[in-house]
């Protein structure tokens, strides 16, 4: 016990080495921005060719085995050694939902159905056939079922049978811990490099949602107020999101991520239920309901299309890569507020709930899009095209009722989106750095405050900078995606030892012989 309290202390090496790594990212950025951007897009290149075929499947086990626990008997195993859940099903969900948005909650909802509805994907024919179903179906994969799941089922299973149930760190190398038992905590190159490449992911997808959206609101602000849209503005805005995010990380889990997801979840509702109501209410649905359909129809043949290598690097394996460096931050986090929840409970909340939620608000933005670019072509895909998308997001509230108020609504969820991730990856790093799911406050805020700064310096580099960090994430999904590999077969054992001490099992499974290795 004695060597478990003494690991949860700072971890130096490992925050040294990814601070170092950070760090050096920027001066090297600094010096020769263009080399930068050049080995970043090779090596994006090679894991996009290399891993793949491997993300794809593996993304499809985790989904298919996650369900099968989840309506088996083991479903009935509650997580985190605890009897009743600490937060509300709603407020639990609401954390889970809008930390993994993010900039996609409001932005990528805008654009993805409006370029997969202009040139559709190649899988269905490709070229402009304007096929909504098609352009709904394939946005509904890149952000549905398997995606969420990556992000916290199977491996949540795991670390918190390994932090609460064993009494060890809650680091990402917890994941490594029924192959290698407790020495991958100890003076382990394996286990360092596990928590180091998984910071460097977190990082990597971080700031690349900060100062992309520093970089939208204020063309947002530009658009609605006449708002100078220059490099000052979009600093001022990243001042903001990690003002907030900071102070939500000197709260706390219990005060600040918490009631900073309910309100922006709340509102979030009630945004969707005005366009909803004022926007194309029918032709949503139809969106929704025939995209899904149209989605489950060809699950299996739109999660491992391997055509169209250029598509598929540049959407699919981008996503899958994105999702993949920042499952074992979200793992640790999902691990820290789901105690007291059923194996049940935590994967259909993240693998069907969840994902549902994220679709329908997808119908909603992007479904009023593509129906006013079918009412008026050019309407918002000229936009898109020339501006971004931030520029979607402002062409589809100028066609609504109210619109400067629809699109101020759009930046502050966005807003909230950005500064609860910021505020959950700060909480998430300090805990992996400390080992401790209650890292102390002053290291949580610090982490906020170093996304914050590092970001306006990558910010006055250039736009490309923001794009090289992002796709700097998939490089990092390499390593990150073998640490998800275990959790296929681990999970399902751990669920019988906990099914068995927790008598939820028949008492003559009781004498059959037990990996004495968990």
């Amino acid at each position: 016990m004695d060597s478990k309290k003494k690991k949860k202390g700072l971890d130096w090496p490992v925050f040294i080495i990814s601070g170092g790594f950070l760090i050096a990212f920027i001066v090297i950025s600094l010096i020769n921005n263009e080399m930068v951007g050049d080995v970043v897009n090779t090596l994006f290149a090679y894991s996009s060719d290399l891993f793949g075929a491997y993300w794809q499947l593996l993304l499809l086990a985790n989904f298919f085995i996650g369900l099968g626990l989840a309506i088996s008997k083991y479903g009935k195993v509650k997580l985190g050694k605890q009897d009743k859940p600490k937060y509300s099903y709603f407020g639990w969900v609401s954390m889970i939902l809008v930390t993994l948005l993010a900039s996609g909650g409001v932005f990528w909802a805008a654009a993805e159905p409006m370029y997969h509805y202009v040139d559709t994907p190649p899988l269905f024919g490709g070229g402009q056939f304007n096929n909504t179903s098609a352009a709904f179906a394939q946005s509904f994969m890149h952000w549905g079922f398997t995606a969420w799941a990556i992000l916290g089922t199977l491996a949540v299973i795991v670390m918190m049978y390994v932090h609460y149930n064993k009494g060890l760190p809650l680091k990402p190398r917890g994941l490594l811990y029924p192959i290698f038992g407790e020495k991958i905590y100890h003076n382990s190159l394996l286990g360092s490099s596990a928590d180091i490449f998984s910071i460097i992911a977190t990082v990597a997808g971080t700031l690349g949602p900060l100062g992309f959206l520093g970089l939208q609101i204020s063309y947002g602000l530009n658009h609605l107020f006449d708002v100078p849209n220059t490099l000052t503005v979009s600093i001022i805005v990243v001042m903001v999101l990690v003002l907030i995010a900071a102070i939500s990380a000197a709260t706390g889990v219990d005060r600040g991520i918490y009631h900073l997801s309910n309100w922006n979840v709340k509102f979030t509702i009630l945004l969707a239920l005005i366009v909803l109501v004022v926007g194309p209410t029918t032709f949503i649905m139809d969106a929704f309901v025939g995209g899904t359909g149209f989605h489950l129809q060809n699950f299996f043949t739109m999660s491992m299309y391997r055509g169209d290598e250029g598509w598929l690097s540049f959407w699919t394996i981008f996503f899958w890569g994105w999702f993949i460096g920042y499952a074992p931050m979200l793992i640790v986090f999902i691990s820290r507020i789901s105690r007291g929840r059923t194996i049940r409970e935590l994967i259909l909340a993240v693998s069907i709930v969840a994902p549902i939620v994220n679709n329908f608000w997808f119908s909603i933005v992007g479904g009023t899009g593509v129906f006013f670019e079918n009412e008026n072509p050019g309407s918002i895909s000229n936009a898109l095209n020339e501006g971004g998308m931030p520029a979607a997001v402002m062409a589809i509230t100028d066609q609504l009722p109210m619109g400067t108020l629809m699109g101020l609504g759009f930046l502050l969820v966005s807003i909230v989106f950005v500064a609860t991730t910021t505020d959950t990856m700060s909480y998430t790093v300090a805990a992996t750095i400390t080992g401790n799911d209650h890292p102390k406050r002053w290291l949580r805020v610090i982490w906020a405050l170093i996304f914050g700064s590092t970001t306006m310096v990558i910010l006055t580099i250039g736009e490309n900078s923001i794009a090289s960090i992002q796709n700097s994430i998939v490089i990092t999904a390499v390593p990150v995606s073998l640490l998800l590999l275990p959790p296929l077969w681990n999970a399902p054992r751990i669920a019988k030892k906990m099914a068995l001490e927790q008598g939820l099992v028949w008492q003559r499974e009781m004498k059959k012989k037990v990996d004495k290795k968990y």
